[in-house]
């Protein structure tokens, strides 16, 4: 696959469709059970609280796979993302109250990097509850 973005399209502000991604408890212990990290502060609220977390939180990298969803959604090929990083600010509370939490994730064109590559780097911001979770949250991608 490539990109369905081109190139040629993109100016450095364009902004990508900004998303807001559900977070529960359910889908915290199927991430535990897919990538293995079954730490019991992301699924066992006693044992959060003991630890001196106000609740369980999602994991870090579950956090930045949903954040990056923005960018991947925006070009249509997972494989179009070349770099990505980020630093973790603060964590995604997620209460057991039915409803959860959830991460609320803005993106834009911050540079056009290379003509021939056709890379652009993208910055995106990541908030739950209101507060940045998510902090130099960039991506490096190459566009049609």
């Amino acid at each position: 696959m490539t990109a369905k973005i081109a190139y040629a399209d993109v100016e450095v502000g364009t902004e990508l469709p900004a998303q807001t991604f559900p977070v529960t408890r359910d889908a915290l212990v199927r991430y535990a059970g897919a990538s293995g990290d079954f730490n019991p502060i992301h699924w066992n609220e006693r044992f959060a609280v003991e630890v001196g977390l106000d609740d369980v939180i999602a994991h870090g990298m579950f956090t930045m796979a949903e954040a990056i969803r923005v960018v991947t959604d925006w070009t249509g090929d997972p494989g179009a993302v070349r770099e990505y990083g980020v630093r973790f600010t603060r964590q995604v509370v997620v209460p057991d109250d039915g409803v959860g939490a959830s991460i609320e994730v803005t993106a834009q064109v911050a540079k056009k990097l290379d003509d021939d590559a056709r890379t652009v780097r993208v910055d995106l911001v990541a908030k739950s509850g209101g507060q940045k979770v998510l902090g130099m949250s960039r991506a490096v991608v190459v566009l049609a």
